[in-house]
């Protein structure tokens, strides 16, 4: 398997009930590395980007205006197929769907205060980096 980078952030639901360390050890445990790793208030011309592709869904007003409600912790994840395995110990957007086990399942509280968001394919992932990091934040 390749070894990839992907984005990752942890929403303002669990950075308010203290759960970064908790997620962020999840990945690590499963053997992927964090690169990169900051925290911030996301603006809201950030969120548009980062959330671009719902544009004209119901949800994409919901979407934006919660990640720009408080603090949220960016990162880069690396690792052999790090996009799939991160979606898999993430689990399903729903937290009530979500398999036993994943974060949301365990963490989540809704649809939209679900924890955390992953990048859905390679394609996004460098896109979703390059709203948050330079070239030069992801050497190493």
């Amino acid at each position: 398997m390749v070894v990839q980078r992907t984005f990752a952030f942890i929403k303002p639901d669990a950075v308010e009930r203290n759960l970064i360390g908790k997620i962020i050890g999840r990945f690590e445990e499963e053997g992927l590395k964090v690169v990169a790793l900051r925290m911030i208030r996301m603006t809201r011309s950030q969120a548009e980007k980062l959330y671009s592709v719902h544009v004209g869904k119901p949800f994409y007003q919901e979407l934006v205006d919660y990640v720009t409600s408080g603090p949220v912790v960016l990162m880069v994840l690396e690792g052999e197929g790090a996009v799939k395995r991160v979606r898999e110990i993430i689990g399903a957007t729903n937290p009530r769907e979500a398999a036993p086990g994943t974060i949301r399942a365990e963490y989540g509280l809704d649809v939209t205060r679900n924890s955390i968001h992953a990048a859905d394919s390679l394609e996004n992932a460098v896109r979703e980096m390059m709203i948050f990091f330079t070239p030069d934040d992801l050497v190493g």
